[in-house]
């Protein structure tokens, strides 16, 4: 029994001692692995990750032991993605790496320090945004660096071609515990040349100040600020300024889907915590008009979310386009005449990851043509799936405002989009829409259409719905109101008075384009006039015939139309030969003196039809 006793006693220790041995043996494996025998499983794991043969010299180990290996990495070779063109992607020399070898028990590489010579990289993105240093199916990842306590380059140049931005660059790097970091080089953006620099201080645990700027006479951006940790792009705060002579080459740094504009200056303060951007104190100009605001661009499910505000004290629209645009535009004015219906852009068909929203505020728009009726302009832009819902508008004009809601729905890769408008004039007056005129009158009027095109005018030019104006209210010259009457006798006397404008009511029924005048009535106290016929978009093109009549019995009573063609920009009255013909005169002189001037017009139904067509 004794004896049966102490073997167990032996096994026990023996098992004991196995316990302790083998994390000691494991601990002392670590402390001397001879991580060279590697090299092999390291180089596919690059081809795995870049899509193509990785070839690595040799891998050895420099120090002798600890926990904290050293290893060397010497003729690593990475050819260039096929569609990227020719060469390597990336060459190095040599790089000295260390690591602790604790994240490597959970699966994590984690260097603690980095020195490089010799480094070649050739980064590429083609127009498709395809880039080669992404993993071929997955998207790419974010620009961290978690612990690296120290860095040194020598030798190192990075190229970088960018067909979807058009910009291009070569930058030489170096770094070192005394000087940091810097990069310096050439470039062109958009093919306006530019200068590159990026200084960083030595890296080091803790937050990492650096500085970057792009210099030339086209483009110039500063940025100054904090990385959380050295290197980490995702955890990083900045002051940016920028000045350019386009919005859009600035875009083609910060690829924000901007457009083309005047000249312009930017400052703001930004904060990056992946993968949400916040953007604070923007400030800036553009052209003549000022801006300021605040702005969230968050990632969500592979998608970019916007959430910001911006206000200007000032507007100008022609500051929103290139001086390109604005030829183009003039030209086009040239070749097909004046317009009311604006040509811009509304195709969103890129803008096919953003969603979001932005409230916007205008406190005065100007124009160079001349004192704009637009006082002031605030809404709302909703972004959803390529569905942009512009609403809340409030568009202030001299006297009056304008309200409603424009929907654009490019949705389920339609290529053409569609633009639905619904607008409410109110609270306006002749004077304050038109300038100097001798007509007054409260002014009202009602917009509900639905069409398609890349442009406004394309989408006004096909489409449905209705168009609703009236006038009420108000007065004009004595001598018009008879003339609306086709009295020639009367016109002719020339009253110097002033007659009652009880209405003009227009509604037009829109239907691929054309517009069906439907009333067409001008009611004074001295006359009634009626109308028929189109208004063809998107020529903006008139086709109207008008008829009138007194209300007390006409001197010189004229039968006949006159007609409206031309544009309503630069309409053109047409009174027919016969209307005016001496054979006419005559007539309407014979049923003067016999006292048979025809029928009077009676009172237009001036407030039933204006609820009618402003519905």
């Amino acid at each position: 029994m004794a004896e049966r006793r102490g073997r167990r006693r032996h096994w026990g220790r023996i098992a004991i001692g196995v316990l302790i041995a083998l994390p000691l043996i494991l601990l002392l494996v670590l402390a001397v692995f001879p991580w060279g025998i590697l090299r092999g499983a390291v180089a596919r794991e690059a081809t795995a990750r870049f899509g193509r043969p990785v070839t690595i010299g040799s891998v050895h180990r420099v120090d002798g032991i600890g926990f904290h290996p050293v290893i060397a990495v010497e003729d690593l070779q990475i050819p260039q993605a096929a569609w990227a063109g020719q060469g390597d992607f990336a060459r190095l020399a040599r790089a000295e790496i260390r690591f602790s070898v604790w994240p490597l028990l959970r699966g994590d590489f984690v260097p603690e320090d980095i020195r490089v010579s010799g480094l070649r990289l050739a980064l590429v993105r083609d127009k498709q945004g395809r880039t080669n240093w992404s993993r071929p199916g997955e998207p790419q990842g974010g620009g961290s660096s978690s612990d690296l306590q120290g860095l040194v380059v020598t030798d190192g140049v990075v190229s970088y071609r960018d067909a979807k931005e058009d910009r291009e660059a070569v930058v030489r790097i170096a770094a070192d515990p005394d000087h940091g970091l810097s990069a310096e080089g050439q470039g062109r953006i958009r093919g306006a040349p530019v200068a590159l620099r990026f200084t960083g201080a030595p890296v080091r645990p803790g937050p990492w100040p650096f500085k970057a700027a792009i210099t030339g006479d086209r483009l110039t951006m500063n940025a100054q600020g904090t990385m959380d940790r050295p290197l980490d792009t995702d955890a990083m705060t900045l002051d940016l300024t920028a000045r350019a002579d386009d919005l859009k080459r600035i875009d083609a740094v910060i690829e924000a889907g901007l457009f083309q504009t005047r000249p312009v200056q930017l400052s703001a303060h930004v904060r990056h915590d992946n993968p949400r951007w916040t953007i604070t104190n923007l400030k800036g100009r553009i052209g003549r008009s000022d801006l300021a605001g605040r702005l969230t661009v968050d990632k969500k499910g592979g998608r970019t979310l916007l959430d910001g505000e911006v206000t200007a004290g000032q507007l100008d629209f022609d500051d929103l386009s290139s001086a390109q645009g604005r030829a183009e535009a003039a030209a086009l004015e040239r070749r097909i005449g004046p317009r009311l219906v604006p040509n811009t852009r509304i195709d969103i068909g890129k803008i096919d990851t953003t969603d979001g929203t932005i409230r916007f505020k205008v406190g005065r728009v100007v124009s160079a043509q001349g004192p704009s009726p637009i006082t002031g302009l605030a809404g709302r832009m909703t972004m959803d799936h390529q569905r942009l819902t512009i609403d809340d508008i409030r568009m202030s004009l001299r006297q009056g405002v304008v309200r409603g809601q424009a929907v654009i729905d490019q949705r389920g890769g339609r290529r053409v989009p569609q633009l639905a408008l619904n607008l409410r004039l109110s609270g306006a007056n002749v004077l304050s829409l038109s300038g100097q005129t001798e007509i007054t009158g409260q002014v009202a009027a009602h917009a509900r259409l639905t069409g398609s095109g890349e442009t406004v005018r394309d989408a006004i030019g096909r489409s449905n719905g209705r168009i609703g104006l009236v006038v009420a209210n108000g007065t004009l010259p004595d001598r018009y109101a008879v003339a609306l009457g086709f009295d020639a006798g009367a016109a002719f006397m020339g009253d110097s008075g002033r007659a009652s404008l009880r209405c003009i009511i227009l509604g037009v029924d829109m239907k691929g384009g054309t517009g069906r005048a439907d009333p067409l009535i001008v009611d004074t106290s001295r006359s009634r006039l009626e109308g028929t016929g189109t208004v063809t978009f998107p020529e903006e093109r008139l086709a109207l015939r008008l008829t009138g009549v007194a209300k007390q019995g006409a001197t010189l009573q004229l039968s006949g139309a006159a007609t409206v063609t031309g544009t309503l920009q630069k309409p053109d009255l047409v009174i027919p030969h016969e209307v005016r013909s001496v054979g006419n005169i005559f007539k309407s002189i014979g049923r003067a003196i016999t006292g048979d001037t025809g029928p009077k017009a009676q009172n237009a139904p001036c407030g039933a039809l204006a609820r009618q067509v402003l519905r």
